[in-house]
């Protein structure tokens, strides 16, 4: 049984900051009924003010406001904080989710959506941003079973070594600062191949290969996933989306 949050307990508050009635009316008993303390804003200067102020655990953001663009919100607020954001969107154009998320959005979830997704979304960027907080320049990355130490330029899945090429490492270990956070193809490109080679998304899919069968990772069971289009995140285990 959920126990009610209270302010007291800003690790279950929610802002959802959208201004339609109906979705804010769902997503509001959904997340209550869950435990969460929900907060509404129906502008982006509010939701502005409301993160300012008195800072959730998550937004979750539509892009569709009606006086500043959802994109800027998501710039304005990482000029000072690194509160998780996932946005909701009824654009299902890759690029604009791609923009998102290179603004500093941490994911999205395209309208309609079901509550378990939904759910899912909110722990996982809530469970990527106390992971964060906690290590944000550890040189030894752990997630789940897998353990990166960058330093010695290791990596393990559970007892055995991966033996991994610099760009793979590189790759992997770049996720892995980032757990639950959705890449781009630009980002992880230019951090990892350099600022000349950002469009070259086809070295992404196959390097992300590699790096799949080394870990020993298969159909059912997949660490590093991909998202068409957009870019690829590490998987938190036990907060593995639902579909």
């Amino acid at each position: 049984m959920s126990t009610p949050a209270t302010a007291a307990d800003p690790g279950r508050r929610v802002l959802v900051v959208d201004e339609e009635p109906a979705i804010v009316r769902a997503v509001k008993a959904g997340l209550e009924a869950r435990g969460y303390r929900v907060i509404v804003a129906t502008t982006g200067q509010d939701a502005i003010s409301r993160i300012a102020s008195n800072p959730p655990a998550v937004v979750l953001l539509d892009l569709g406001l009606p006086d500043i663009d959802g994109l800027e919100v998501v710039r304005r607020v990482r000029e000072w904080t690194w509160v998780p954001i996932v946005v909701l969107t009824a654009d299902g154009h890759e690029q604009r989710k791609v923009l998102a998320l290179e603004a500093g959005a941490d994911d999205y979830i395209t309208k309609p959506f079901s509550m378990p997704e939904l759910l899912a979304r909110v722990k996982v960027a809530i469970r990527h941003h106390t992971h964060r907080q906690a290590a944000p320049d550890e040189s030894v990355l752990e997630v789940g079973d897998l353990t990166i130490d960058v330093a010695r330029h290791t990596c393990k899945v559970g007892d055995r070594t991966v033996e991994l090429t610099p760009k793979e490492f590189g790759f992997l270990s770049l996720l892995a600062r980032w757990p639950g956070r959705i890449l781009t193809h630009r980002m992880i490109l230019h951090e990892v191949w350099g600022p000349e080679y950002v469009k070259e998304t086809q070295y992404l899919r196959t390097y992300a290969t590699n790096i799949r069968k080394k870990l020993g990772d298969g159909p059912d069971h997949q660490r590093l996933v991909a998202k068409p289009g957009v870019g690829y995140t590490l998987l938190l285990p036990e907060l593995e989306p639902a579909g």
